[in-house]
């Protein structure tokens, strides 16, 4: 890429970039492996959740009344791309306990590295609330964006995207289909290999995570 969209944030904390550098390490176990997920998980949500909107509150403090402010709308609503995005929820959670939780389950056709869905359920009401869908790579782009594409498909308006790591390749993909809709990840890598995975990448987050291979 010869300059990054705008809608690109990298986030560059040094608790993010160190925890990373732990997922990234093939030594790594799995135990260690998915609770350092929710600890990066927690750490991006934190600048992710930077610009919801807020509503101010009159609230009783043990001295005076005054004006407070909380998240405006109906809950925000987490979604997950089954089945690797299953390890960035309770991360945000910790942080927004509050929040609800949909799913979107898609398989990549590792013929065509092309994403297949199979599962999709998100709370009522979808344009009163604001959507994180994560999912800790975004390497050939095409399940991020059908993800975001089926949120849309079902009325959601505000909507973020959330991953670990990032190739080019997907970022432009993930651009070219929904160029307003912001990308957070901590880390753009320098590509994809032959098979579609990220390089250096952190392996398969799924396998990693679940201990399938």
């Amino acid at each position: 890429m010869q300059s990054l969209p705008p809608q690109l944030r990298i986030l560059d904390h040094p608790l993010i970039q160190h925890k990373v550098s732990y997922l990234r390490c093939r030594s790594t176990t799995k135990k260690q492996f998915r609770e350092l997920l929710e600890e990066v998980s927690l750490l991006m949500a934190y600048e992710v959740t930077r610009e919801l909107p807020l509503e101010p509150v009159e609230v009783e403090t043990p001295l005076e009344r005054t004006t407070a402010y909380r998240i405006r709308g109906k809950k925000l609503v987490v979604v997950p791309i089954l089945r690797a995005g299953l390890g960035m929820v309770d991360g945000i959670m910790r942080l927004v306990p509050g929040a609800r939780v949909g799913h979107v389950g898609l398989f990549r056709d590792e013929e065509r590295l092309e994403p297949v869905e199979y599962y999709f359920k998100i709370p009522a009401a979808p344009a009163d609330r604001e959507f994180i869908v994560v999912d800790p790579m975004l390497a050939t782009g095409g399940s991020a964006a059908a993800a975001v594409q089926l949120l849309k498909d079902r009325g959601a308006v505000n909507l973020r995207f959330m991953c670990l790591v990032a190739a080019p390749e997907g970022v432009e993909v993930f651009r070219e289909a929904h160029p307003e809709i912001p990308l957070y990840t901590a880390a753009l890598d320098r590509e994809l290999d032959e098979r579609g995975y990220i390089l250096p990448g952190l392996g398969d987050a799924g396998d990693r995570l679940f201990g399938t291979r």
